[in-house]
């Protein structure tokens, strides 16, 4: 019985995820001609670039995800030290990036960042620098904009977590001896813990996936991977390498997340014995 009513639910992931899933494997292995072929991997692996491409991608995404986790926990642990109405005014602001377009986001970041733009001129005019630095077309200004656009991803499930913790529980540990940092990590951490895991996991995901910000602030020096698919489907009207592309840098992540959840056990780092 409860295999029958699981089959809604299987119809629509069969459909939104394994079915393209799918279609996107049998695309790499068709060339230019319609063969049938693994050329498409074969090139792939020899080529450097592409390599480049996907560590940059990978590396990228980290750094986002870290920056996000540190400037997330501590704005979300913020919000919840305020008052009621501040905390709605701080969740609004925060939420406020949401009701605008990537796009937008990405080419008000440009305006602001560029080397005539209003952060260089306060940072010249107020003698901090001596001339404008180079905050954009390169992984700094494309960092800035990832961040500024994934934070909210990551601070809406600590918020909703951290709302949930009993404080009377810091202060009986506090109240029996133990320190600051060991009752921040035995009761406060560990009871936010998932949530940080789930805006870990979401935020670096979707950091994988960026194209607009990279392309627009990175000024063509960053080449993520989602530039090096579009590159090829739109100039060079290829799907088979593109394919081949995306397929390779799915099962790379696949493969990353197998490695960090066989070796890397967080209730082993945050809740070892007393």
């Amino acid at each position: 019985m409860l295999a029958l009513l699981s089959l809604p639910a299987l119809a629509v992931m069969a459909a939104l995820l394994f079915v393209p899933v799918a279609w996107l494997v049998a695309l790499s292995f068709i060339d230019e001609h319609g063969s049938v072929t693994i050329a498409n991997y074969s090139r792939l692996l020899a080529d450097g670039s592409l390599f480049k491409s996907m560590t940059l991608t990978v590396q990228l995404a980290l750094v986002v995800t870290l920056i996000c986790a540190v400037v997330g926990y501590t704005l979300a642990y913020a919000i919840t030290l305020m008052p009621r109405w501040l905390q709605t005014i701080s969740l609004a602001l925060v939420a406020l990036p949401f009701w605008t377009s990537a796009l937008v986001r990405t080419y008000a970041w440009l305006v602001l960042l560029q080397r005539k733009g209003v952060i260089n001129k306060i940072l010249v005019g107020s003698d901090l620098v001596s001339e404008p630095l180079h905050l954009v077309h390169n992984l700094v200004g494309t960092m800035i904009g990832m961040v500024h656009i994934m934070l909210p991803f990551m601070v809406f499930p600590l918020y909703a977590a951290m709302q949930r913790i009993d404080a009377d529980l810091m202060r009986a540990s506090l109240g029996l001896g133990a320190s600051v940092f060991y009752t921040f990590r035995r009761v406060y951490l560990s009871q936010s813990l998932p949530s940080l895991a789930a805006g870990i996991i979401l935020v670096f995901v979707l950091s994988l996936g960026f194209y607009i910000t990279p392309a627009i602030l990175g000024g063509g020096r960053v080449m993520v991977i989602a530039m090096i698919i579009e590159r090829d489907v739109n100039l060079h009207l290829n799907w088979g390498p593109a394919s081949a592309i995306a397929v390779l840098f799915l099962l790379s992540v696949l493969g990353l997340f197998a490695i960090v959840g066989r070796f890397l056990s967080v209730e082993r780092i945050f809740q070892g014995r007393a």
